[in-house]
């Protein structure tokens, strides 16, 4: 029998409010890339943090190459030769690319042996970074791209990937997995986890499924269909949406000739966009991180004011000089990609992180109705399924997916006029996932112009009417989504559209 590289034995985690993980065990081979699935809040995080050496667990074993280890810290972890990559990032915002990366490897190396480095994984990868860019300049997909990097320059033996693919082109999916495949093939094992279920039938011959803390199953996701795997997962497969064709109304968000500077140097020119959203239509924006999509998101949310006037206008209202709360008073609603720090505030309570956005429960005197505020809270959370601990539940208290749920139903609870969406289901689950672009399409039918802009093309095929590109600054013209296919898409991506367009 071959020895597991990892073991873990009746590992169980208890937080007050919460078990995370009860009597799990879960066996990872030499070589084999297995899966852990579950939905969000199911445990799968604390279980990766556990053998990473973040959290100590309050029961259990855990073995390594059949020796009893206790992992006391990541750089314990690392030491054995064990890299994670997280889904909420791990990294020095005032420090470099390189510095950071720089941190988690053999001190001996000098900084510019490390920026070399980084240079050839870049390339070698198809994840472009500047070594040299401050890491607080970075979009969330640039972050993500970081971390893969530094735990590949790790040379690990085993690798574990908190949702790797969610900011990567269909094509750069593509070379990393031939890398994944090539690194297990010469022994290292991959611990991957993700909620796109062809994915981990892709690349997986081995599968434990979480719920509530507890293993339901254990499969090979080869011999698994999409609709099996959603069942061990959430108990059911997720209701198929309903996208009916409608006549769209009239123009809400009008974009002409917008051009904004950069703000840093690490940032991107917009270049003369134009686009326009109407009433009952959802407009997809597609395209790779750092490719201007935060500039564009930032001028439309109102947080960069400096555009020409005209240039930005909703419902016929010029509004480019306008900020955030003139915009809302319009019916303009945003959900930005980082959940913690923009969407919501960690240390505050759900109830209270509605008065981010919302100003109903503030009396003409400037009073807060404290229990209008908390049954907002609780409606949401019972409409979007939140797990949460009630409305007072802080916000950093909440797993990703979850706190996404919170966030984009605050901005749908509000009935806006315009809606725009940055990444709307990055790291949920495919129930929660499929619960959000449903809410987004009735939004539409109900005659909310909605603006997505996101990375998962699957995810813009199936709810956009119509599609953009975005791509180093300039946008595409837009393409029916009917007209639209995968490969058409990852051209453009590139910048390629003038040939196919024309």
């Amino acid at each position: 029998m071959t020895i597991p590289r990892l073991q873990l034995a009746h590992i169980t985690k208890r937080y007050p409010a919460v078990v995370a993980n009860s009597d799990v065990s879960l066996a990872v081979l030499p070589g084999q890339t297995h899966a852990v699935l579950g939905e969000n809040g199911a445990g799968k995080s604390t279980l990766m943090k556990i053998i990473y050496g973040s959290v100590k667990p309050d029961d259990g074993s855990v073995m390594w190459n059949g020796q009893p280890v206790h992992i006391r810290n990541p750089q314990e972890a690392r030491s054995l030769g064990i890299s994670m990559v997280f889904q909420h990032f791990s990294l020095f915002d005032t420090l470099t690319v390189a510095q950071n990366v720089w941190l988690g490897l053999d001190k001996r190396l000098t900084l510019n042996e490390v920026t070399h480095s980084i240079n050839a994984k870049a390339a070698e990868y198809g994840l472009d970074i500047e070594p040299t860019r401050p890491v607080h300049t970075l979009s969330v997909g640039e972050m993500q791209r970081v971390e893969i990097i530094r735990a590949l320059l790790t040379n690990p033996k085993l690798l574990i990937l908190d949702e790797p693919t969610s900011v990567l082109t269909p094509q750069a999916v593509e070379k990393l997995f031939v890398v994944l495949k090539k690194l297990a093939s010469e022994g290292c094992s991959i611990l991957y986890i993700s909620h796109k279920l062809h994915e981990i039938r892709e690349l997986c011959s081995a599968c434990t499924v979480l719920r509530g803390g507890k293993v339901t199953g254990v499969c090979n996701p080869q011999e698994e269909s999409n609709a099996s795997l959603s069942r061990m997962m959430i108990g059911a497969e997720p209701p198929a949406l309903a996208h009916h064709q409608r006549q769209p109304g009239d123009v809400v968000l009008q974009v002409r000739d917008l051009g904004l500077a950069r703000e840093d140097q690490f940032g991107v020119d917009l270049e003369r966009i134009s686009l326009q959203v109407r009433a009952g239509e959802v407009v997809g924006i597609a395209g790779v991180s750092g490719n201007g999509q935060q500039e564009l998101l930032y001028a439309l949310s109102g947080e960069d004011t400096r555009a020409q006037h005209a240039s930005i206008q909703v419902l016929g209202k010029d509004v480019g000089r306008f900020g955030p709360a003139h915009r809302r008073h319009l019916g303009v609603h945003f959900v930005p990609e980082e959940r913690l720090g923009r969407g919501a505030v960690p240390t505050l309570g759900l109830a209270h992180n509605l008065m981010l956005t919302r100003t109903d429960a503030v009396g003409k005197s400037g009073w807060i109705h404290v229990k209008a505020l908390e049954k907002q809270a609780r409606d949401i959370i019972s409409r979007f399924n939140v797990k949460a601990g009630g409305p007072d539940a802080a916000a950093k208290s909440l797993s990703g997916g979850n706190l996404q749920k919170f966030i984009v139903g605050r901005e749908i609870d509000a009935n806006p006029k315009l809606l725009i969406v940055s990444q709307p289901t990055w790291g949920v689950d495919v129930g929660a996932a499929a619960q959000i672009r449903a809410e987004i399409l009735a939004l539409r039918d109900a005659g909310c112009a909605v603006l997505v802009v996101s990375e998962e093309l699957e995810e813009l095929f199936e709810i956009s009417d119509r599609l953009h590109v975005i791509a180093k600054g300039r946008l595409s013209p837009s393409i029916d989504r009917a007209s639209a296919n995968v490969s058409l898409i990852g051209e453009w991506m590139s910048g390629l559209w003038e040939a196919t367009h024309a």
